[in-house]
């Protein structure tokens, strides 16, 4: 009796030891799943499923839906400042070209740093970090796009252009994402990147990119008759890269003033977490920059007339003030100045370059152009 009872308690005692193991790897599978039998625990929700509607979200969110959209803009403006014509179809297969590229570009960004976006509360919703999408999944869509943006701007646009929206696929995702978290030189790079787009739109409607035996640099000298067969010139692009390339230092080095907390806990080395002062100094020169940039550059490549040089001085002062005021204060309160006017600045900007475009008289199209008087002839 003593032994069966022995050979019960055994029994049960393994029993409760099997089960003793079997909730210590449900426990595991619990932590892994994020499940818990606690109640105050919330309960298991199934992932969605990635419906049409849900997918064209995901896709959005990857491309970096309002980055793609002014990247897309800042390359109609240099169509737009372009005096060579365009027609309708170039127009659509530059915006579609660029978007794709953009769209292609972010999401290979966003896959090199998941680890680093779900360190970051401004970054941790985002898909891939969620788990909404795939990695696999993502990175087809970049292929998807980054092959079909090219393969566009090739086919419908010229070769020239097609190759700048590659380079910039490269130089972005590339360039700049690997060296974000190794260097600060990665907010020049990236300034690069998106000094491009303008250029873009510029080869868009053939001008030329750079000086060749057909096409010099033509200086359009202030109360000096137009030439118009120099209207192609190479400066042109010029100044419309380095207007988006210095303009996005006031903007950038500012909002990561604001969040250079969420960039120090990732580990980036931004200059806005090595170096405050420096920050604020370099968006104080680029600031400056654009002053010759905008009154001196854009008219004397012959985008613009020269009273661009007079009417863009207010919104260029306003801007310099505010990042002057940033630099010497290094407060938050002055650095959110600083970002906010950059947001208007950009249109404003490219408003009155459109309102000075060379050769394009506004009265005229408005109707308000004056009428010739008829001549008295006099009858002797």
């Amino acid at each position: 009796m003593l032994a069966g009872a022995r050979r019960v308690n055994v029994i049960n005692t393994g029993a409760r030891a099997t089960g003793a193991r079997a909730t210590g790897i449900t426990g595991i599978n619990t932590g892994i799943t994020g499940i818990s039998d606690s109640p105050s625990s919330p309960a298991y929700r199934p992932s969605e499923a990635l419906t049409p509607p849900r997918l064209l979200k995901i896709y959005a969110q990857l491309s970096k839906a309002r980055l793609s959209t002014l990247v897309v803009l800042t390359a109609m403006s240099g169509v737009a400042l372009s005096p060579l014509p365009a027609s309708t179809p170039i127009l659509l297969s530059t915006a579609l070209g660029t978007a794709l590229c953009s769209a292609s570009a972010n999401t290979l960004n966003q896959l090199q740093e998941i680890p680093l976006d779900a360190q970051m509360p401004r970054t941790r919703n985002r898909p891939l970090v969620r788990r909404a999408i795939t990695p696999i999944h993502a990175t087809a869509f970049a292929l998807a796009t980054g092959i079909a943006g090219p393969a566009l701007l090739c086919a419908m646009v010229n070769p020239t252009t097609a190759l700048l929206g590659a380079a910039n696929i490269a130089l972005y995702a590339g360039v700049y994402t690997p060296m974000k978290r190794r260097s600060i030189a990665s907010t020049w790079a990236g300034a690069v990147v998106g000094g491009i787009p303008p250029v873009m739109g510029w080869t868009a409607c053939g001008g030329v990119l750079l000086p060749d035996a057909a096409h010099h640099a033509h200086l359009f000298l202030p109360n000096l008759p137009v030439d118009l067969a120099a209207i192609d010139n190479p400066l042109a692009p010029f100044a419309l890269f380095m207007f988006l390339y210095s303009w996005q230092f006031p903007h950038f080095n500012s909002l990561s003033y604001l969040v250079r907390g969420s960039y120090a806990a990732a580990g980036y080395p931004m200059l806005s977490v090595i170096s405050p002062p420096k920050n604020a100094l370099v968006s104080l020169r680029h600031a400056l920059l654009l002053v010759p940039i905008t009154s001196v550059l854009f008219p004397i490549s012959g985008l613009t007339t020269w009273w661009l040089a007079l009417s863009s001085l207010p919104p260029n002062l306003i801007c310099i003030v505010a990042a002057w005021r940033f630099w010497r204060t290094g407060s938050e309160k002055d650095a959110r100045v600083v970002f906010q006017h950059s947001l208007w600045y950009l249109p404003v900007m490219m408003a009155l370059m459109m309102a000075h475009k060379q050769g394009v008289d506004w009265w005229s199209y408005l109707g308000l152009e004056d009428k010739e008087k008829p001549q008295k002839v006099e009858i002797d």
